[in-house]
């Protein structure tokens, strides 16, 4: 455990170094460090042979260019006399340079590059045997199907690098520098240069091959931030009571959950109120209601949606890091 890391090897002079006053933050462990790099590495390297996996079996033999540099590569693939692979690592060497003087994160340009070098390299390895081997033994012939499991497996590999930290380069690092420079969100310059390679693609190939990239790039959306943050199992509830006392005890004796409470104002009103928090699974809303509406018929209640939850009463802890 890291707290134990510290205090092993620490001498209880040294007790009081174990935050950084300046800084005001915890002294991480060098062998903690290392071991945090060695397995982020090593998710990328998985997730990148995942997402190249999808990539060979379900976009390049069918066309699918579905946005990013790997939609790109596949255009010039078809164009010049290059392979899939190699077009997406030669198209990604200008974006990493722009990267490295407008970005200037090595900490992100080195995941990155680990991710577009490993991507390319497992490109290369699948292109050239599994095409051989699902030509004896195909797997679909059906476009819908492949662009459904093209976005699928695609968007799992993404989601497993996005967990360690990586990305695999492409549109990622033009659209991070057109938000810094012009403040345009995210999600939009995203948008823009995928919708750009999707109809490029439309011309090149045909309309049909370009609806399809887009359900993939939706699909694969929808499967890396999956990966990334899982289905939301919890749920947030706010309570405006005349009876917070007896409703707090109940929750917590009842749903087994913690609850906070503060004095608001309201604003209609003009009166002090008490609000109510607690989180629940999102299995445990029926009796939420049940118990609010018990204790108070009248109160006001609003229910929302949480990615997650730790700590705290009922919920898992967070998991301290290891360092062996």
């Amino acid at each position: 455990m890291l707290h134990k890391f510290i205090k092993d090897k620490l001498s209880p002079a040294e007790h009081r170094h174990q935050v950084d006053k300046k800084l005001k933050r915890l002294i991480i462990p060098k062998k903690y460090v290392i071991f945090r790099y060695l397995t982020s590495n090593l998710f990328i390297l998985i997730g990148s042979a995942v997402a190249s996996l999808g990539f060979v079996l379900f976009q390049i033999p069918f066309y699918l260019a579905a946005g990013g540099i790997t939609g790109l590569a596949i255009i010039v693939h078809d164009l010049f006399p290059i392979s899939t692979g190699n077009a997406y690592l030669l198209l990604n060497v200008p974006l990493l340079i722009l990267g490295y003087f407008k970005l200037g994160r090595m900490k992100f340009l080195s995941s990155t590059l680990l991710a577009v070098l490993s991507f390319s390299f497992f490109t290369e390895i699948f292109s050239s045997y599994l095409p051989a081997m699902f030509d004896e033994y195909p797997l679909s012939d059906d476009l819908l199907l492949d662009s459904i499991y093209a976005g699928i497996l695609f968007g799992i590999g993404m989601g497993i690098i996005y967990r360690a930290g990586g990305t695999i380069g492409g549109t990622s690092i033009p659209a991070r520098i057109i938000q810094q420079k012009t403040g345009f969100p995210l999600s939009q310059t995203y948008l823009m240069t995928d919708l750009f390679i999707i109809i490029l693609a439309g011309f090149v190939f045909n309309w049909e091959l370009a609806m399809l990239a887009l359900l993939a790039l939706l699909l694969c959306g929808m499967a890396s931030d999956f990966v990334l943050e899982g289905t939301s199992q919890v749920r947030t509830a706010f309570i405006i009571t005349e009876h917070p006392k007896v409703l707090s005890n109940t929750l917590m004796a009842e749903l087994g959950r913690g609850v906070s409470t503060w004095t608001i104002k309201g604003g209609f009103t003009d009166t002090d109120k008490t609000m109510v928090y607690c989180t629940v699974r999102r299995t445990q809303v029926g009796d939420l209601k049940y118990y609010v509406a018990a204790v108070d018929a009248n109160a006001f209640l609003v229910i929302g949606t949480a990615q997650q939850a730790w700590g705290g009463t009922g919920f898992n802890n967070l998991k301290k890091p290891r360092n062996d």
